[in-house]
């Protein structure tokens, strides 16, 4: 396999959304992943939709997001032998990946224990909804709910009396990259050791890790932060403003900026009011009234380009099928062409990272359900003999 962690070897036993999310990107990375699903229909996310593709349409786009770079086998881990092959896996495994609620994975004959028996440099990733131990560390989790419960909604949205969830199943995926960044501290770890251990993470976690000035504002300043719409919460003028045509981002982040914009939009940078971030920030309100009366003459390219000219941070507000088509997207290697076996040549979402000096590896399509049960039992008689 390609990639930095190209002799590793991932055993997935997650699904739906973090956990597959968490392998996937090591997967990106060169890891063997080996994703365990249940034979009577594998994982749940295979049957979420719409949209779904394919000539049957049961192929759910959903399920394609999470789960590149993987073999699929299926195993009944009730079983006597489904239990006797997930233990011959775990043997030749470098990490287990699994999100089941606290204490299923021990009643299936699996806790750490009895894990580490059977490979004592195994790590392992257990991702839970609100941590696997406290008053509440039993309780299911899904991304909506933690995104209330971790307080990100209270942030998100017009105003505090509208709570809105982030378009994107946030709470899910950070969950995901943060357990991922603690797999591979913990393989380091276990160069100098020889042991693996734990890493834990949570969906309220990973919300609650992201709050940053967000919480400092309470922690430290004794504030309850607030949505506050398409506006930042510390700093004006930074947000979405109306022009002749729709709506342009504008970032002003420091004092130079803040001149260039009011010189342009014939605002006085020195007005009392405006002279600083925190006056303008007072009077936010009154400056994006001030700011889009002069938006207005012009339509969103012009100012665009008027706006970069400058070296003032500007953008648009692009729709999803804009940002895959823009040509900067492209370049990063954000899209990524694989070969999936139903729907043959397909685009999908490809890996935030690159690395200097190496050519854009080749990824393998999400796999069809038990697609790769021969070819991985062939692999592991193999590693035992």
């Amino acid at each position: 396999m390609q990639g930095a962690l190209g002799d590793i070897v991932v055993l997935d036993l997650s699904r739906a959304l973090a956990g597959p999310h968490a392998a996937q990107m090591l997967g990106d990375l060169g890891a063997r992943v080996i994703k365990v699903e249940h034979p009577g229909g594998g994982d749940e996310s295979r049957g979420w939709g719409p949209p779904f593709a394919g000539p049957d349409h049961d192929i759910s786009t959903y399920f394609l997001a999470a789960n590149r770079n993987k073999l699929s086998i299926t195993v009944d881990l009730k079983s006597a032998e489904g239990k006797v092959l997930i233990e011959r896996l775990v043997r030749q495994s470098d990490v287990l990946i699994e999100n089941f609620r606290t204490g299923v994975l021990d009643r299936l004959g699996f806790s750490v224990e009895r894990l580490h028996e059977l490979n004592p440099r195994l790590v392992v990733l257990s991702i839970t909804g609100f941590g696997h131990d406290g008053p509440e560390g039993g309780r299911p989790g899904y991304d909506q709910i933690a995104q209330g419960e971790a307080g990100l909604m209270s942030l998100t949205g017009p105003s505090a009396q509208e709570p809105y969830r982030v378009g994107a199943s946030i709470a899910d995926l950070l969950a995901g990259i943060h357990g991922a960044y603690g797999v591979a501290a913990a393989l380091y770890e276990r160069e100098r050791t020889g042991r693996g251990k734990v890493v834990r993470t949570s969906l309220l976690a990973a919300v609650t890790g992201v709050h940053s000035y967000h919480g400092t504002a309470w922690t430290v300043g004794g504030k309850v932060p607030a949505a506050n719409g398409n506006h930042h919460a510390s700093i004006a003028p930074y947000g979405a403003f109306r022009c002749a045509d729709g709506m342009i981002q504008i970032a002003v982040a420091n004092e130079g900026q803040w001149r260039k914009v009011a010189t342009l939009l014939d605002i006085d940078p020195e007005i009392t009011k405006y002279a600083t971030n925190r006056e303008r920030f007072v009077h936010r309100d009154e400056l994006i009234a001030d700011m889009e009366q002069a938006l207005a003459k012009h339509d969103r390219a012009h100012w665009l380009t008027v706006l970069g000219g400058l070296g003032v941070p500007a953008g648009a507000i692009r729709s999803i099928d804009e940002v895959y088509a823009w040509e900067q997207t492209r370049s990063q290697g954000l899209l990524v062409e694989v070969d999936h076996p139903v729907l043959g040549p397909i685009e999908l979402p490809g890996p935030p990272l690159r690395f200097d000096g190496e050519p854009p590896r080749e990824h393998a399509a999400p796999p069809a359900l038990g697609q790769h049960n021969d070819e991985v039992l062939a692999w592991l008689a193999e590693r035992e003999r």
